[in-house]
């Protein structure tokens, strides 16, 4: 009796040890939020929005929590985050930039968005966003990536510079009216403008020239009519001592342009719209007025709409889909994206932002952030080709030996550009 009395404590106590066990763990799974990894590109004013807002995400719900993590300029973040994807711990949510999308999602690394916005279509109002910035969203009619941080090229102009030179910053409409006011800016201590070889800005100025990337096809037209166009406009204002082109490595390009223009040294600077608050803050340290103006001009007047969208990354179990996609409608709802514009220049990305008040005061305060609103009516999508971040890289390397070696021809660098990325493109 005594054995059966002292089995049956036992089997007693076990099930009670079980059932403890499963009640913790039904409550670990309750208890604490779900944890999340954002990566995002770009640090300065930039980087401190992106932690700012995800700093507000996860204060105001104890659900989700979100790490936000820096991880250099967009091709940085591109590759990061294919060799996380590889190696199977990649960020739940990131950025793409907008002509990395199709190649992302071809390859399987970013997760179909259609489904999540079908089931929240009241909430997310996708006909809020901007139609101008939404081209790069779409791969074969699925959408893979919301408009988040998005931007357009534009021109930061010395304006005291201008008003000691007598030159009225209006007066920029055509590509000759450029070329003619960066002559007037240029004398021995200065020059009109100081451009990185940029292919973004290159994209501008082919399709202002009439011309395009790449045909319907698919297949390489960079090299056509318009795009020797541009590059010779390029080569004779270098030839001329009216354009300095940095060279390097393209970062290293960049800054170096960027030191020419907030120092002084240029009049004018090609840069991104996300660059104004930084920008003033530079002019303003460097005691000059800083304007901004519209791209030129040719026989259109056209732009790229660059800058990234949030992605989400594939392969993620439903609590963490769930989870990342909170995260991005928090991230591109109306409210973020005005914080996000005022904050950088970026441009706001749904409708509503951009008429509210907080948009609206600071259009009326500091009307060089409204350039790019205005100028997005000629925005256009970037290329998607897959393989055409490699081509962008080929490209620099084209342009820049011309920039170093004027007597080469425009024609000919763009057939070499072309010949190196043909295996390139699918």
């Amino acid at each position: 009796m005594k054995k059966v009395s002292y089995l049956l404590i036992f089997i007693a106590m076990m099930l009670l040890l079980v059932a403890c066990g499963d009640g913790e763990a039904a409550n670990s799974d309750r208890d604490g939020p779900i944890e999340i990894t954002y990566w995002y590109a770009w640090g300065d004013k930039i980087g401190e929005n992106n932690e700012n807002l995800v700093k507000q995400f996860n204060e105001m719900q104890d659900e989700i929590h979100v790490t936000a993590e820096f991880q250099g300029n967009y091709d940085e973040l591109q590759s990061k985050t294919q060799a996380a994807f590889a190696a199977g711990n990649a960020p739940e949510v990131t950025q793409n930039e907008i002509s990395s999308i199709e190649t992302f999602a071809k390859s399987g690394m970013t997760q179909d968005l259609s489904k999540f916005v079908e089931e929240d279509a009241e909430e997310i109002n996708m006909e809020d966003f901007n139609p101008g910035l939404m081209g790069n969203s779409y791969v074969d009619d699925k959408l893979y990536g919301l408009p988040y941080l998005r931007s357009t090229p534009i021109v930061y102009i010395n304006k005291t510079m201008f008003e000691e030179k007598g030159i009225d910053p209006e007066s920029i409409q055509t590509w000759e009216d450029f070329q003619s006011v960066a002559e007037k800016l240029t004398d021995d201590e200065h020059v009109g403008i100081s451009m990185p070889v940029d292919i973004w800005f290159y994209e501008a100025f082919v399709a202002q020239a009439g011309g395009e990337m790449f045909d319907k096809n698919g297949k390489i037209a960079f090299n056509g009519e318009s795009g020797v166009e541009a590059l010779n406009f390029w080569k004779e204002m270098v030839i001329e001592g009216r354009m300095r082109v940095p060279g390097g490595e393209p970062q290293q390009a960049a800054d170096m342009a960027r030191q020419d223009f907030a120092t002084g040294r240029a009049g004018m600077y090609f840069s991104s719209t996300a660059d104004l608050t930084l920008m003033m803050q530079l002019a303003e340290e460097n005691g000059y007025k800083l304007e901004t103006i519209m791209f030129p001009e040719n026989e259109k007047r056209s732009v790229p709409t660059g800058g990234a969208n949030l992605v989400m990354t594939s392969g993620l179990d439903e609590k963490k889909q769930q989870a990342a996609w909170e995260f991005i409608k928090f991230m591109t709802a109306p409210e973020q994206t005005a914080y996000a514009s005022s904050y950088t220049g970026y441009l706001p990305s749904r409708l509503s932002s951009v008429e509210s008040d907080t948009m609206q005061e600071l259009y009326e305060e500091k009307p060089q952030f409204k350039v790019a609103v205005d100028q997005l009516q000629y925005g256009n999508a970037r290329p998607m080709i897959e393989g055409y971040p490699e081509v962008q890289k080929i490209l620099i390397e084209e342009i820049q030996r011309l920039m170093l070696d004027t007597s080469l021809d425009a024609q000919d660098v763009l057939d070499q550009a072309a010949e190196r990325s043909a295996s390139l493109i699918k």
